[in-house]
């Protein structure tokens, strides 16, 4: 059994000479799908489907450090795993692919590869929509115990290598499904048992376990650094933000109130589920992508 029926699913070395796995099918309007921690692009398997029924061409890959794409060794300000450079491995590869202006979707850490690609990349972002996410400098800077507590991977995951990395090792695939588990609010079963073993396959591999790491580091350093220097740039293209009701950032945040700080245009809604929207509630999640998507005129 294929998570992808009819998709292409290989490996595409961009110029740079990262190496991405990228799984792509479907006709018409390109949409780029971007997952989050601590998955793979195995999570759209139930969006993209709908979302190439609906007449778009669907790319995802697995961000650099996940799943099958490359995972380099960082640099010490933790810039390998910035979002700018995260964000420009997708332009990349769009252009690549013979796309220069496309919709963009991310989950989790994809939508804050999105935001950034956003704001480097004005002029390749049709309409975008962020899942499940509230702005990185913003969700740093309101830090209390609530979510200190529900997302104590954000604190946990940045301390000095290898201690993350060396505790997680002991037990990758409890830690992996602890945090499904914890975050999403639909019970396992949701999520297919191939996905799982993709998730939990990555998270075996110390490259894997030591990129995901790094990702986290940078969010708390270099990224906020780069999100303070442009904290006067909105994103221009209309911007569509969902979360799930019953997690932790519908219940801490005025999701679309912190997102109208940082675009010109913002609408969204809250779903009935956790965090994780495409596997817990993948027909309303493509349902609402599509209709926002189709609006475009271009």
């Amino acid at each position: 059994m294929t998570l992808f029926p009819g998709f292409d699913d290989r490996k595409i070395v961009l110029q740079s000479g990262l190496t991405l796995r990228v799984r792509k099918g479907g006709e018409g309007p390109p949409i780029l799908l971007l997952h989050g921690y601590p998955q793979t692009s195995a999570c759209w398997h139930i969006v993209a489907p709908q979302l190439v029924a609906a007449g778009f061409t669907v790319v995802a890959p697995d961000l650099r450090g996940y799943g099958g794409s490359d995972k380099p060794a960082s640099a010490p300000d933790h810039m390998t795993y910035s979002k700018r450079l995260m964000a420009a491995d997708q332009v990349e590869l769009m252009l690549m692919l013979g796309y220069d202006r496309f919709f963009l979707v991310g989950h989790d850490r994809g939508g804050r590869v999105a935001h950034r690609l956003a704001l480097d990349h004005p002029d390749a972002v049709k309409r975008i929509a962020v899942l499940d996410i509230a702005p990185t400098a913003t969700m740093y800077a309101s830090t209390d115990r609530d979510f200190a507590t529900g997302y104590y991977h954000w604190f946990f995951l940045i301390q000095p290598a290898s201690l993350p990395e060396t505790l997680i090792a002991a037990d990758p695939d409890f830690y992996l499904r602890s945090k499904l588990a914890a975050w999403g609010k639909s019970g396992m079963e949701v999520y297919s048992e191939e996905a799982l073993a993709e998730y939990c396959e990555a998270f075996r591999e110390p490259a894997c376990l030591s990129a995901t790491c790094e990702d986290y580091r940078a969010a708390a350093t270099i990224d906020l650094i780069h999100d303070e220097a442009d904290r006067d740039k909105r994103i221009q293209a209309p911007l569509l933000v969902l979360w799930g009701s019953k997690g932790l950032v519908g219940k801490l945040y005025d999701v679309v109130g912190t997102w109208r700080d940082k675009a010109v245009q913002v609408s969204g809604q809250g779903l009935p589920v956790g965090h994780f929207l495409p596997e817990e509630a993948p027909e309303q999640t493509a349902k609402v992508l599509i209709e926002f998507f189709a609006i475009s005129s271009d």
